[in-house]
C-alpha cells in the first residue's frame, strides 16, 4: 500500500489537491498509510473515524433518515459520509469507507466482507461496493488498500 499513498502524493502535490479521510470499518488504516508519506502535510489535512451512527451524525453530517432507511453500510452512507468530510475538512477530494469487516454483524443482506468506499470531490460524489472474504484485519487492509487504489485511479483520470 505504501507504494500507492506515495503515488497519491505525488499525484496531490503536482495537483495541488487536498486530502481528507472520513473513516468506519478500517478505523483510520487509509489516514495511517497516507501519514506514513513523509511531507504528507501538505496535502493531507485531516481524518475524522465516525465509527459509531452517533459519530456519523454528528461530526459529518450523514442523515438520520439515510441511516434509517439504508442502515450505516451502505452506498448512500459512504457518499454522505465522504461529502459531509469534505465539507467538515475542508479538501478537496474525500475519501470514506463503511463495512463489516467481521466476524459478526453480517445480516442476510449484508454479509461480512461488504464494504463500500465513498469519494467526494467538485465534480461529484461516488461510491464503490467491495466484497471481501478476509478476516476481520485481512477485510479491514484490503478495504484500505482498495480505497487508495481507487483514489489513485481517480486522480489519474482527472488529467
Amino acid at each position: 500500500m505504501n507504494k500507492t499513498a506515495r503515488e497519491i502524493g505525488e499525484i496531490l502535490r503536482g495537483k495541488k489537491l487536498t486530502l481528507g479521510c472520513v473513516e468506519s470499518a478500517t478505523g483510520g488504516l487509509i489516514s495511517a498509510e497516507i501519514t506514513e508519506i513523509a511531507g504528507s502535510s501538505e496535502y493531507f489535512k485531516g481524518a475524522i473515524v465516525s465509527y459509531s451512527n452517533q459519530a456519523k451524525l454528528n461530526l459529518v453530517g450523514v442523515s438520520k433518515e439515510t441511516l434509517e432507511k439504508y442502515g450505516a453500510v451502505s452506498p448512500r452512507v459512504a457518499e454522505e459520509m465522504a461529502f459531509g468530510g469534505r465539507k467538515v475538512l475542508s479538501v478537496d477530494i474525500c475519501l470514506s469507507d463503511t463495512g463489516i469487516a467481521g466476524p459478526g454483524g453480517a445480516t442476510d443482506k449484508k454479509p461480512v466482507g461488504l464494504f463500500y468506499i465513498g469519494l467526494s470531490h467538485k465534480d461529484g460524489t461516488f461510491n464503490r461496493r467491495l466484497n471481501l472474504n478476509g478476516d476481520r484485519e485481512q477485510n479491514r487492509r484490503a478495504a484500505a488498500e482498495a480505497a487508495l487504489l481507487w483514489l489513485k485511479e481517480y486522480l489519474l483520470e482527472l488529467g
